[in-house]
């Protein structure tokens, strides 16, 4: 074993297999101790895949395994840094120690990660994706929503291999939105999704209606059983519909020639009761438009499965280089297109009424920069849905590829 921290406070050890031995000791010692592994408990149930997961815990020796999130970091940009810690936030649990010395980098995926929850505290007590029900009741605040999508192919593609969906499910069924919409969110759940789809023909077309269809099909059971007091495991069932996704993609690219190689990228939000639960594949991306009482600042929630966007979350390009990069739509994990496995990135943010939320493929954000989306969205034409007006900018401004966007906000 390796020893990389002995302090008054805790001895940490890396050990040969590659996990990491934590030894707590001191002041508060058996307090640190428990606090910390609940802490990361949580965040394991939340689906938080950042930060070190307990392997086991002892709390007679006051000593903790935990798998290993990387090299500490030497140099990072302030501004990365608060992200990452407000990152956390979105899962339910505030950092008391935002600084570098808490961020870790795991080469393996490019991944920055946090550590040492010794003195973390949870912002609520219900964890993400517990197993007690979640659908709305009379006790909670009803939330009002207004959506509106909109997708072009752009002036040079024949064909949009852009998909999006909207759905309103309760027990008694499920019921597709139109184009645009409101509604309370009373007894029933909110499900908005935007795919992208790639191949050869119309195989990617074809792609991103597959991955819409499945969604349609997969949830509204799981909202029935809600309804017979069964809860509903969110991680559970986003994992399984995206591996449904991908083995259906993955048969079809293995049948028929004409179909080798499609694939898709997926962005879903689901909205149930205050909670907004997202999963994400691909290069789409998922954008929250806080209520100004929170800040007003537009924050992508999802991130980009490209090497581009990996070089850009390592702080070796920066973001205009991004934007301008060859390679920035090259993808290096999708549903099907030859990948065996689909991992989703997933989380949950609270919803607060002024929130607003973007769906959008990367037609719309190669035309337009994180605060062209914001300015483009204030300064709307009435005669235009958000969605319509979003999509009709950015494919002034590039126009290259097929453009689509789902825009959801709170009241």
């Amino acid at each position: 074993m390796i020893t990389v921290k002995d302090t008054q406070r805790a001895t940490v050890q890396v050990c040969f297999d590659g996990t990491v031995r934590k030894a707590f000791r001191g002041p508060r010692a058996e307090e640190r101790f428990t606090n910390e592994v609940r802490i990361l408990r949580y965040l394991e149930r939340a689906g938080c895949d950042f930060v070190p997961r307990v392997l086991s815990a002892d709390p007679d020796k006051l000593l903790m395994i935990t798998t290993n999130c990387g090299s500490r970091v030497d140099r990072l940009d302030p501004e990365r840094c608060s992200e990452l810690f407000a990152e956390l936030e979105a899962y339910g649990v505030r950092h008391d120690d935002p600084e570098m010395r808490n961020v870790t980098y795991r080469q393996q995926d490019g991944r920055f990660c946090l550590i040492d929850f010794e003195f973390a505290s949870l912002l609520k007590e219900e964890s993400f994706g517990k197993t007690k029900p979640t659908s709305p009741t009379s006790s909670q605040p009803q939330r009002h929503f207004e959506w509106s999508g909109c997708t072009d192919p752009g002036p040079f593609r024949t064909n949009n291999e852009d998909s999006f969906l909207g759905l309103s499910i309760d027990p008694a069924g499920v019921r597709h939105l139109g184009r645009t919409g409101s509604a309370n969110t009373a007894g029933n759940d909110l499900l908005f999704a935007v795919s992208d789809g790639m191949g050869g023909a119309k195989a990617g077309e074809f792609a991103s209606q597959i991955a819409i269809d499945k969604i349609t099909r997969r949830f509204p059971p799981l909202i029935g059983s809600r309804g017979e007091g069964r809860p509903i495991g969110y991680l559970p069932a986003f994992a399984a519909l995206f591996a449904e996704i991908n083995k259906a993609l993955q048969h079809l690219g293995d049948s028929y020639e004409e179909c080798h190689g499609m694939g898709a990228t997926l962005s879903l939000c689901w909205f149930s009761g205050e909670n907004m639960h997202f999963a994400h594949v691909g290069d789409s991306r998922i954008y929250h438009l806080p209520s100004a009482v929170k800040g007003g600042v537009i924050r992508q929630l999802t991130e980009d499965d490209t090497h581009v966007a990996w070089l850009l979350r390592t702080g070796q390009i920066s973001s205009l280089e991004a934007r301008m990069h060859p390679a920035r739509n090259h993808l290096q994990k999708a549903l099907g297109a030859g990948n065996q496995f689909v991992t989703p990135q997933v989380g949950e943010i609270v919803c607060q009424p002024g929130d607003r939320f973007l769906i959008c493929t990367d037609g719309v954000t190669d035309g337009l920069s994180d605060q062209a989306i914001v300015e483009t969205l204030e300064q709307g034409p009435k005669d235009l849905s958000p969605a319509e007006h979003l999509v009709r900018e950015a494919i002034r401004s590039s126009g290259k590829d097929n453009a689509t966007a789902v825009i959801v906000a709170i009241s």
